[in-house]
């Protein structure tokens, strides 16, 4: 598909851009054709975004459509928000520090054409800067007092590209347009194109390479075109229709940001936002659990309040979570009053609150997986050797147990049917339920949006199948969207 470039006045458009169709902004808005069009995707670089302008009616209908804007409604919103451009500015600072810390004049403009500048050394901030907020022409202010700040940033129109700057931006267009077509490697043609985020040099990953390659494959049996994309593809990621993440998330971290644009542009979404949120801390599951009478370990939230109350309702050993902890790192064991304290005060240096939970040791845990509040596969992970946890972390190396796939049927009905209640609390996308069973107690120990799905590990009982089953809902889902509207 030839990508659309809308403007006001196509008879004043200064750029001759190979490999897209030039349009003006109320043929697209009024023609028919443009309605019809299925999988468009629309670059708007008209001279006003303002609302209800020509250039906000176009990256609004494109949505609605269901072609794929840039930029979209949310990033020309997020564009006039201060408070949101000072945030991209504090989470850029070591970024825009280095870059800039060579110029001598407090202040500075940065072009930014499809995220890049005519001056290589500024690439690195000028796609961070497009992945934060992606339209195809932007300038960036900075100035300096004691340090470089972010002032502004906004989308430009073509005649504000200096004469000089005009051989690169098409030269960068170009490329831009071409890419979307270098993405699929196959002939054929899919109906859907799914995202997977992965970094292979994530040491907890929550799937191994082979892994995505089998993901990558199931996604084609059912028609849908799988393309591993990395942090740097951020603001690329409107010009798909769904999003999987296979990598570590956190709030505080890019995973968040990729779920959150792709909710925002109307992708189907795994792990959503909501989950990530939901999931990736303690503090909350365990207020939910309360609340919801989900059995777990003896609970209390601490904060340097109430630390006497974990001896007094805990005792010792107990075990001690920072909120956002995952694969076992972040949680630590305490064995009495002076270590509670010196670990407790460590944790206080990062989070306001702690999670103080009974030591329930356990040869193993169990490891529900469940998609879409049904059960997908049941493993035991076994404590590492030596060790009341699953790693072993310890003079500079990790230890792990071992690991056991079991065939749905032969798992305990009463745990199966605890994780898919428990499961439900965070929402209705892909989890894994952690439980201790002990005699016929069982406990939810925590439930995590992005379970390990692992080559030859939790793929042991279904093969296969258990590829497709995720790959399926993302079809089911994509399917029940159709072509309805995409969210701008």
């Amino acid at each position: 598909m030839i990508p659309l470039v809308v403007v006001e006045n196509t008879a004043r458009w200064p750029l001759r851009l190979p490999g897209a169709e030039v349009v003006s902004a109320r043929s697209y808005l009024t023609d028919p054709k443009f309605f019809e069009l299925r999988k468009a995707t629309v670059y708007n670089m008209c001279r006003y975004y303002g609302y209800q302008r020509l250039g906000y009616y176009v990256s609004l209908l494109a949505a609605a459509r269901g072609h794929r804007p840039m930029p979209s409604v949310d990033t020309l919103q997020a564009l006039r928000l201060t408070p949101l451009v000072r945030t991209v500015s504090e989470d850029l600072e070591e970024l825009i520090q280095r870059s800039l810390a060579p110029l001598k004049s407090p202040k500075f403009e940065l072009s930014i054409y499809f995220g890049y500048n005519v001056a290589k050394r500024y690439d690195r901030l000028s796609r961070a800067l497009f992945n934060q907020f992606p339209a195809p022409f932007l300038r960036a202010q900075f100035v300096k007092k004691d340090s470089w700040d972010l002032r502004s940033i906004r989308p430009i129109s073509a005649a504000e590209i200096p004469d000089s700057h005009v051989e690169f931006v098409v030269q960068q267009a170009t490329q831009h347009f071409a890419r979307p077509r270098r993405r699929s490697r196959a002939r054929r043609s899919y109906q859907y194109d799914i995202a997977i985020l992965f970094n292979p040099d994530d040491k907890d990953r929550p799937s191994d390479p082979t892994a995505i390659r089998r993901f990558v494959r199931a996604a084609r049996e059912l028609n849908m075109e799988a393309t591993i994309i990395g942090p740097d593809d951020y603001g690329s990621i409107a010009e798909y229709d769904a999003l999987f993440i296979r990598e570590t998330t956190y709030v505080n971290h890019h995973t968040f940001r990729f779920s959150r644009r792709a909710e925002s542009a109307g992708l189907v979404v795994i792990d959503d936002p909501e989950s990530i949120i939901r999931c990736t801390n303690k503090v909350y599951q365990a207020e939910a659990f309360a609340r919801y009478d989900i059995p777990s370990p003896k609970t209390i939230v601490v904060h340097e309040g109430n630390v006497d109350d974990v001896e007094r309702i805990i005792g010792f050993p107990c075990v001690l979570k920072r909120p956002d902890s995952s694969f076992s790192a972040g949680v630590v064991r305490a064995d009495e009053r002076s270590e509670l304290h010196e670990k407790l005060a460590h944790f206080f240096e990062a989070s306001e609150l702690v999670v103080a939970q009974e030591y329930t040791p356990s040869d193993f845990d169990w490891r529900l997986g469940i998609l879409e509040g049904k059960p997908l596969y049941a493993a035991k992970y076994f404590m590492a050797p030596g060790h009341w946890q699953i790693v072993s972390r310890g003079g500079g190396r990790e230890r792990y147990g071992d690991w056991e796939t079991v065939p749905m049927e032969a798992a305990p009905p009463a745990v199966v049917r605890l994780a898919v209640r428990s499961a439900a609390l965070m929402g209705d996308g892909l989890y894994g339920v952690d439980i201790k069973q002990t005699g016929r107690r069982r406990l939810v120990m925590e439930v995590n949006d992005n379970p390990s799905i692992e080559s030859d590990c939790e793929d042991q009982a279904l093969g296969a199948e258990l590829y497709l089953a995720v790959m399926r809902t993302f079809r089911q889902r994509l399917d029940r969207r159709g072509t309805g509207p995409r969210r701008g």
